[in-house]
This record gives structure tokens, sequence and C-alpha cells, in this order.
């Protein structure tokens, strides 16, 4: 029995938030410039000193990049309900855990954050704390590790850790690259979306968010895992060989990036020939600026401007029924002996 004027003690749950990269608030200028600015400061995504990268950051790329931005993310913005895909995307997953979590594991609550703008993780750590969580299972939606991605959403729950008084115990899930589950549920969905087509693709592309070579240089594991994901997805497809390449997008600045870069692979294969292109992004749990704007809509005017016929882009698992069975999955193993 607790003494007189003691706080109420709720009863212990165990927590789950799911975190994305991010998406801004809008595609207005200061929107942009807000959102670029705290994603590009990220040591952890330009690893420069601060004394050099800021001046350059501060004063010419967000100067003149929020405009060029923006205009990409109008694109794709879901103007309905005044968002990014990637954020209602991400929401509809959270909510389809919790309902999941409501009729198998009643004790755990579910939230979500963005590593970059709104909501904030810290918002939803603050919210499975006030939950009554007193253990925390982080949920980072990077099938393929890197320092870039997986690691600063670790370093900013961290951060959050480091400011409270008693800390929930925690739990981070770890890469997922090589599930079983997850190479099926991509697979699958590349069956069911090609099943769609009335032709028939000549070349098969698996397009992953690239990285500076230097990381990889440096340590970090990401190509290694990216070149396993699609050497399973491809072998689960029984797709041939040299139908198939493996490539890297969304390059930034003058250093040299993981290689084959996607545009260029693009650009070759109609030139060589190829006619009919089918790209998938195994490397994104859910469709964004860089699936849906530089993929689906650039990189389709690239391959029919240098003689390519027919193009799909095949869309992420996104909140369908086969991600949302994924990430339950993955939860369900990383919450044994919690629940």
């Amino acid at each position: 029995m607790l003494p007189s004027g003691h706080p109420g003690v709720k009863t212990p749950k165990v927590g789950v938030l799911l975190v994305n990269l991010g998406t801004p608030d809008a595609t207005d200028y200061f929107s942009m410039r807000r959102y670029l600015s705290e994603f590009l400061s990220d040591r952890r995504v330009i690893e420069l000193s601060p004394l050099l990268w800021q001046p350059i950051l501060q004063g010419i790329i967000l100067t003149f990049r929020p405009k060029k931005s923006g205009h990409a993310y109008d694109q794709i913005w879901n103007h309905e309900a005044g968002e990014g895909p990637l954020l209602t995307h991400t929401r509809t997953q959270a909510e389809a855990l919790q309902a999941h979590a409501a009729e198998h594991w009643p004790q755990v609550q579910v939230e979500f954050g963005m590593r970059y703008g709104n909501p904030s993780m810290a918002k939803g750590l603050d919210a499975l704390k006030d939950g009554g969580c007193q253990r925390i299972l982080l949920v980072p939606l990077y099938p393929q590790y890197s320092a870039a991605t997986t690691a600063t959403v670790n370093d900013k729950a961290f951060e959050w850790f480091a400011r409270q008084r008693w800390q929930p115990a925690l739990r981070t899930l770890p890469q997922y690259h090589d599930h079983p589950a997850y190479i099926q549920a991509i697979s699958d969905s590349i069956r069911e979306h090609l099943s769609g087509l009335d032709w028939k693709p000549d070349h098969l592309l698996s397009s992953f968010h690239g990285v500076p070579k230097e990381y990889l240089d440096k340590g970090d594991p990401y190509h290694c895992f990216c070149a396993k994901s699609g050497r399973l997805i491809r072998e689960n497809l029984d797709w041939p060989s040299e139908q198939y390449t493996q490539t890297f997008q969304s390059r930034f600045g003058p250093k040299e990036w993981l290689q084959p870069y996607t545009d260029v692979t693009v650009e070759a294969l109609a030139k060589q020939g190829v006619k009919n292109l089918a790209i998938v992004a195994p490397g994104f749990s859910v469709d964004c600026l860089e699936t849906l704007e530089e993929i689906a809509i650039g990189l389709k005017e690239t391959f029919h401007e240098h003689g390519g016929e027919n193009f799909t882009y095949i869309p992420c698992l996104n909140s369908s029924d086969r991600s949302n069975q994924l990430i339950a999955q993955l939860v369900h193993n990383e919450l044994q002996g919690w629940i």
C-alpha cells in the first residue's frame, strides 16, 4: 500500500517506438530550410567538422536548396492530409502495430517518431514514459544498418535517455537485411506488381540509398548488407543474374559515393537497348522523396529520353498488410522475455 501523498504508480508497460527518417512540415522555403538544416547538420550524415561545414551549409546550401527541394516535395506531397507520404505511412504502420498489440500484447504501447522534423523522437519517448513504459524497444525502420541511418536514430534516443532521472530499460532493433520475412515480403511485392503489368521487364534494378564511399572505407557495413539483401531477393525471385543490377542513388556533393550510380545505370541500360525496365527500392520501408520523385518521376524521364519504352517503379511495402505483418514479426522477435 502506498504511503499518503505518494504519487500515483502506473501499471508497468512495454513501449515500442517506430522511427523513420523524417519529413518537412510543409513545402515552403522556411519549412524546408528548417528541416534540411537539422538533417544536414547531423554529424553522422555529414562527417565534416562543423567549423568547415556549417558556414557552407547555412550560408550557401540553405540559401538555394530549400526552394529546389520544396518543389520536389510538392510533386509527391499528400496534399489532402497536408503532409509527406513518409509521415502518412509511418503513422499508419504505428496504428496497425498498436491494433496488433491490443489483440496480442495488451501490455504494449506503440508510438512513432521521426529522426528529423515532426513528430520528434523525444515526443514519442515522452509519451511512452508517461504511459508507464518501463521497457522500451526502439525500432529504426531501416533494413540495412548504416551509421548515417540506424546509428543516428540510436544516438538521438540515447540523448533522450541521458536526460532521464529514471531510465526505462532499452532495446534496439538490429538490421533485418537478411531476415527471411523481409526478403519474402519484398519478393512477393515485386511479383504482385509485375503480375499486374501488360509487359514483361527486360531488366530488374534494385536501387538503395547511397552513402559516401569513405564511410565504407571507415568500416560502415551498409554496402555489404545491401549486397546481401539484393542477392537474396534476386534468388527468391529466381531472376536471371544477367538481367539484374544493384545500384545506389541520391548522391550529394563532390565526393565519390557507393557505385554503381542509379541514374548513370538507368541511362546506360536504355542506351544499351533495354526497352522494359522495372525498379525497386528495397532499402526504403516507405515511399518518400527519393523513391517517388527521384525514381518514379525523374528516372522514368531519363529512361524514356535515352530510348527506353516501358518503365515501372515498384512501390515500397509502405503501410500495406504485408508491411504491417513484417513489422509485427520483427517486433515480436525482439520483445521475447519482455512479453
